[in-house]
């Protein structure tokens, strides 16, 4: 028999998923602003860190890597990224931004007010045990 969830934890998931679901409107939001689906718009962020092999973005992403092929196409299509071979392995290809893909990235990650506006509330102390706690949560 399943044990039933006491009202704080209840409270806390409900708070949880309002946070994801305001994060995933403002972040289609900063993407159609820059003719981007959020899917594209999280690889471009996702790159801009460093040039990630294709079958990782599918991990990261949970999706299926022909998924992850067909947002690379319509990315570097639009010159915002290129694929080249892993130094470590040739036959592995990376997906990197190209200039215009980190200006780009940078911009999105600019657009979004999510981020901004709640977290300024808080002071460093809080952010910090914050991110102590969802790390904790996702065994990190």
């Amino acid at each position: 028999m399943a044990m039933r969830m006491d009202p704080l934890t209840v409270e806390v998931v409900e708070l949880i998923g309002s946070v994801v679901a305001r994060y995933h409107e403002e972040y289609e939001r900063a993407a159609a602003e820059h003719a981007l689906t959020g899917a594209q718009a999280r690889v471009l962020g996702l790159l801009s860190l460093e040039p990630v092999a294709m079958r990782k973005i599918a991990r990261k992403l949970k999706c299926e890597p022909s998924n992850v092929t067909g947002i690379i196409d319509r990315l570097e299509a639009r010159g915002l990224v290129e694929r080249r071979p892993d130094p470590a392995d040739r036959r592995v290809k990376l997906a990197a931004p190209t200039e215009e893909g980190r200006r780009m990235a940078a911009a999105l990650r600019d657009s979004l007010d999510f981020a901004r506006e709640p977290l300024a509330e808080l002071s460093s102390e809080e952010r910090t045990v914050l991110r102590d706690l969802l790390r904790r949560m996702l065994g990190q």
